[in-house]
């Protein structure tokens, strides 16, 4: 789990930006150009030590430097493949990446614009955590899975690091029936019966969709159903295993997918943060965004962190203001859009009256 995370002078962030994360669902919003997505991937990058301390025990200050520093290349594909790219543009001040992890674990980096490596300058109980984080990215990959891992690894694919990632872990064998937690089984059972059928995974990035009666290629089903078997399929192999496994970033979940099956989603998250699963996930869609807000159930100990990017028109730095109420969004450039269209459809209507 993460708790808190800071970014200064990083990517788009002119000055420093602190969150604070709520230990079940989190939800970012904002205008394009404010940082999501960036924010998303800062936070997987600090949480994914334990892949480094996994394969080599013995890692030392400068193997982490190289492996975070790789991570960062790899998620953000900066120009000329150089981490000072990185570094807010005219900014002098060196940037820094800082998380606190769960149980006072911590990481911290900082570089400058001509730096080649970070510099690691704090890893207080880093190697111990061991919790592997899970980045669901915006465009669904059970389509092209196949080959994909093998092309990304020799060629330089258009391609963030995420969308490799998750292929992997699609991919890994399904783990036997009887050692998932019981929400996992109940949350795949629930996919398989809104889609008609499940994925099927054979290997090397060959999947099927199968029905009570037929078996179809998974490209003739709809991207939306592509969409949440991808979820079934990580509590399948167990990469997603709530109060076990990292945190669940996910970045546009809503995106592709039809509308009606919005709130099964929602329902699905709050169920797998009941029992221990932290999610951080990025939104445009107001239906997506207000389905949290109304299913959210205090008997069951909901919590809901919301937070909301924009930039100061002054200093035209990007700030956050994080709120556990969905009414106390302030600026909520989703709601103000759909108040918006509201506004535009009254006006509509009553000239038409008026005719």
């Amino acid at each position: 789990m993460i708790e808190e995370m800071t970014l200064k002078n990083f990517t788009v962030f002119n000055g420093e930006l602190n969150m604070q994360f709520s230990p079940k669902i989190n939800i970012i919003i904002g205008e394009n150009g404010t940082g999501k997505t960036h924010l998303l991937k800062g936070a997987y990058a600090l949480c994914s030590g334990a892949q480094l301390f996994k394969s080599t025990p013995d890692a030392d200050d400068s193997d982490l430097e190289a492996f975070l520093t790789t991570k960062l290349l790899r998620l953000f594909m900066p120009l000329d493949d150089k981490l000072g790219k990185m570094h807010h543009n005219g900014v002098l001040e060196q940037a820094s990446i800082y998380a606190r992890l769960d149980k006072e674990k911590e990481i911290a980096a900082t570089f400058f614009n001509n730096s080649k490596a970070l510099d690691v300058k704090n890893r207080k109980n880093y190697r111990s955590y061991s919790e592997e984080p899970v980045f669901i990215p915006t465009k669904e990959v059970i389509s092209f899975m196949k080959g994909f891992t093998s092309l990304y690894e020799k060629y330089g694919l258009s391609f963030d690091q995420t969308y490799n990632e998750i292929c992997l872990l699609l991919d890994l064998p399904e783990v036997r029936r009887e050692t998932l937690h019981e929400k996992s089984k109940w949350a795949m059972d629930v996919i398989e019966e809104i889609c008609g059928g499940r994925f099927i995974f054979y290997g090397g990035g060959k999947v099927t969709f199968k029905s009570e009666n037929s078996e179809y290629s998974a490209n003739s089903i709809a991207e939306g159903f592509r969409k949440v078997g991808m979820l079934a399929r990580l509590l399948e192999t167990g990469a997603i295993q709530p109060g076990v496994s990292g945190p669940l970033f996910w970045d546009e979940p809503e995106t592709s997918l039809n509308p009606k099956l919005m709130k099964l989603l929602v329902q699905l998250l709050f169920e797998l943060s009941r029992n221990g699963q932290q999610i951080i996930l990025a939104t445009h869609d107001y239906v997506f965004l207000k389905w949290f807000d109304l299913l959210a159930d205090e008997k069951k100990e909901d919590h809901v962190r919301f937070h909301a990017l924009y930039r100061d028109p002054e200093t035209d730095r990007v700030l956050v203001d994080s709120v556990d109420s969905y009414n106390a969004i302030s600026p909520n450039a989703i709601s103000d859009t759909f108040n918006d269209l509201t506004k535009e459809q009254v006006s509509k209507s009553m000239g038409n009256l008026g005719k």
